[in-house]
């Protein structure tokens, strides 16, 4: 077994021969390098690329955390220099994830969060709002992939800090604060939702701040995630549907208050993350959401994002089968025609919009008939002759072929003669690893096609007719 050592023997041999033998930083540290290697000593666990002060010789990031530990002991009121240290704790925590766990268990966390603890309840005497943001970049830029260090106290004053405070930027820190600690973290994402924090959001759930309303929305879509492999089962379905229960009617109300893509986009993002039971989706039809993502979709025709979310959205909405059939009748078909026409080039918008049709005409001839007439077909032929090498858009497109035809087998003429065969037959050798999809579309398409017959063995015991 190789020998190891600790962070804080190899910075102290650094400190050394910086001091003692007046070395520079990259002098030193590669001088200890070639120290430890030489005695067989396995320095795969120790940062070596840390900032080091030339007059010291100790890592910055050490001394920042010094420094905020000295702060709050001495109970100084000097904000320059509280400034002056968290800049640089939070300059070395943006480094990577080494460096934010040093700063860890150095206790940064407890440090950040007696800092803020105090600023809140300084009522008003130490109201610097330079300050308050410092405090919560470092705490965003140390959780940042490290969610267990966020804990109850940090919760609760998050909490806090949402209640009372107005100011946007610090806001908007503290959700960016509570998205890096759902990501990967399932108990921090049940305690969110245990402390009440969407309803505590709600407010913020309006058109008076778009960016705060981003940052809202960003929030309910981590409190949705399934991530955390450590845990067996998560909460993510129940979550989605208790953040829907509160919020899904006014986020869909407010898609037309606003023209910003980008918020829309997001918007349509979060209904769609949401809408993860078939009553959640007749919610939206009854207030009218399928005519407001048709108005955003049809005034931002051109928009690659929103589009690709407006799909996906759709495509959630499709999985009630009244709401399926309403999209369709309301000038669905029309539009996602059209969209496949503009955006043709772009491989992440035609995926979602062949997915969608897929999805849009499954077991509904009515559906399908409704699509064949606008058109798509040739557009979907030519849609897949444009990206031969994307499994997804083949895959995708195989999907919308065999779902329209399945129950059609009258348009199977049509499609063959836009030459549909020969392009399935191409993603087939080209894209193996879907080469079940296409073989469906082209069974239904009433082509050749050669099926595996994955299990040939025989019985222990033969079943006897009666």
């Amino acid at each position: 077994m190789s020998k190891v050592i600790s962070q804080d023997t190899f910075d102290d041999i650094v400190k050394e021969n910086v001091v003692e033998f007046s070395m520079s930083p990259d002098e030193a540290k590669e001088e200890t390098i070639k120290q430890f290697e030489a005695q067989g000593i396995n320095l795969a666990n120790i940062i070596k690329d840390l900032k080091i002060n030339t007059d010291s010789g100790k890592p910055v990031i050490n001394e920042a955390i010094e420094h905020l530990k000295s702060y709050i002991d001495d109970k100084s009121s000097n904000d320059e220099a509280l400034l002056q240290y968290l800049y640089t704790l939070h300059e070395e925590c943006q480094k990577s994830i080494p460096h934010r766990v040093l700063a860890s268990k150095n206790g940064a966390q407890s440090i950040l969060l007696s800092l803020l603890e105090a600023r809140i309840n300084s009522n008003g005497e130490n109201s610097n709002t330079d300050v308050l943001e410092a405090i919560l970049k470092c705490l965003n830029s140390l959780t940042n992939k490290q969610p267990d260090i966020f804990n109850a106290n940090a919760l609760a004053l998050a909490k806090c800090l949402l209640d009372t405070n107005v100011n946007e930027s610090i806001i908007c820190l503290c959700l960016q604060w509570l998205q890096k600690a759902c990501v990967m973290h399932e108990i921090n994402r049940q305690n969110i939702m245990n402390a009440n924090i969407v309803q505590q959001l709600k407010r913020f759930v309006s058109k008076e701040n778009e960016k705060i309303l981003r940052e809202v929305l960003a929030i309910f879509r981590y409190l949705t995630l399934d991530d955390d492999i450590r845990t067996e089962f998560g909460s993510a379905h129940e979550n989605a549907c208790q953040i829907a229960n509160e919020v899904i009617k006014d986020l869909t109300v407010l898609l037309k208050e606003f023209e910003d893509t980008n918020v829309l986009a997001d918007s349509l993002l979060t209904i769609g993350c949401l809408a993860v039971r078939q009553e959640i989706c007749m919610n939206v039809d009854e207030i009218g959401g399928i005519k407001l993502v048709f108005q955003v979709m049809a005034n931002n025709l051109n928009a690659v994002r929103l589009n690709r979310e407006a799909l996906k959205l759709l495509r959630a909405l499709a999985g009630n089968d009244t709401v399926k059939n309403r999209i369709v009748q309301e000038g669905g078909a029309t539009l996602l025609k059209e969209l496949l026409q503009i955006h043709i080039s772009n491989e992440q918008v035609v995926s979602a919009a062949l997915a969608c049709i897929s999805t849009l005409t499954l077991r509904v001839k009515e559906n399908s008939k409704i699509f064949f007439e606008t058109g798509i077909a040739e557009i979907i032929v030519e849609t897949l002759r444009t990206h031969p090498k994307n499994k997804i858009v083949q895959r995708n497109g195989a999907w919308a072929v065999r779902n329209m035809v399945s129950r059609s087998r009258e348009q199977c003429n049509i499609w063959l003669s836009f030459g549909i065969e020969d392009l399935l037959n191409v993603a087939l050798n080209e894209h193996p690893s879907v080469h079940q999809d296409i073989k469906a579309a082209l069974r239904d398409l009433g082509c050749n096609v050669e099926l595996k017959e994955e299990w040939t063995g025989t019985a222990e015991k033969k079943i006897l007719n009666s």
